[in-house]
């Protein structure tokens, strides 16, 4: 199992619908055939040291493989999401892990 672990940070000027757009187009990325499973989330109203809760949306994704995670990267749809909404985001990060042996 791979988990695909997406922030991204968006311009403080976005409107209230651009935001939902954003928000159902990070939703719309679930029906690649490789996904497994798909979570869209906000910062939790969690305050420690430890946790950046700067973000403004995360994007979890599971595949079964690396290999899976590639055909990912190269589909149409994740390719369009990008394009249509590269223009929204300021910064974006990803952490891809694997489970231990």
């Amino acid at each position: 199992m791979l988990i695909h672990s997406v922030y991204f940070w968006l311009r403080n000027d976005l409107s209230t619908q651009e935001t939902k757009n954003f928000a159902a187009a990070l939703n719309n990325l679930s029906a690649v055939k490789t996904v497994v499973s798909t979570h869209v989330g906000v910062p939790a109203e969690t305050r420690r040291p430890v946790i950046d809760s700067s973000y403004s949306f995360s994007l979890i994704l599971t595949f079964k493989n690396n290999e899976d995670q590639e055909v990912y990267q190269t589909d149409p749809l994740h390719l369009a999401f990008i394009e249509k909404n590269k223009q929204y985001w300021t910064k974006v990060v990803v952490y891809d892990s694997i489970e231990t042996i």
